[in-house]
């Protein structure tokens, strides 16, 4: 078991601090400005510009360690895509959420075809390490070529009405996709909070 250091040499805060803030950034939809607001509120006077530099630093960490200890998704997964306009270029967000609406796995892809559905379902059962009881899709086929040849017995369904709970999950990224927001690259498109 490893133990959280009490500080990180070169910081001027404490590491729990540090931890707090990165957690704050990347559990909740918060901004770096908001984040600096509730540490102020706290008696932390810290910039956003070091809560950023933190984020980058040791957000990756913190995000495996919160991965490792999230608890078993439903059987029953909701896959849904979505474009994004990045700086002209279209591109393709899939994302697949279980049944409690907890974010299993976001891809950002160029096409919209079988070969990048088989992908998302590949890159899927390698993380989770279990195949799921039931997929519900939307009407398009490329999901169903997909299905038959990586999850045989999995049963599918497909219906543009039980596929709300992925749709739902897509409304961070239209806010995102507004011209003030818009993200510059297809790696700036964050999995949000679950």
């Amino acid at each position: 078991m490893s133990v959280e250091p009490t500080t990180y040499p070169g910081y001027r805060f404490p590491a729990e601090v540090i931890h707090h803030a990165v957690w704050l950034y990347h559990l909740f939809s918060l901004s770096l400005r908001d984040i600096e607001l509730i540490l102020a509120e706290r008696g932390v006077v810290v910039s956003y510009e070091s809560i950023r530099r933190w984020c980058l630093r040791f957000g990756t960490e913190l995000a495996a360690k919160l991965r490792k200890r999230r608890p078993r998704p439903g059987d029953t997964w909701h896959m849904d895509e979505v474009y994004l306009k990045t700086n002209g270029e279209l591109f393709y967000l899939w994302r697949t959420v279980d049944q409690h609406g907890v974010v299993l796995d976001i891809l950002v892809q160029e096409r919209r075809n079988a070969t990048a559905a088989k992908r998302i379902f590949k890159r899927l059962l390698m993380g989770l390490k279990y195949k799921p009881r039931k997929i519900v899709t939307d009407g398009l086929r490329s999901y169903g070529v997909a299905q038959r040849e990586i999850l045989p017995g999995v049963r599918h369904r497909t219906s543009r009405y039980l596929n709300n709970r992925a749709e739902n999950s897509h409304r961070r990224s239209r806010k995102l996709c507004l011209a003030v927001k818009r993200p510059r690259s297809p790696n700036n498109v964050t999995m949000p909070p679950s």
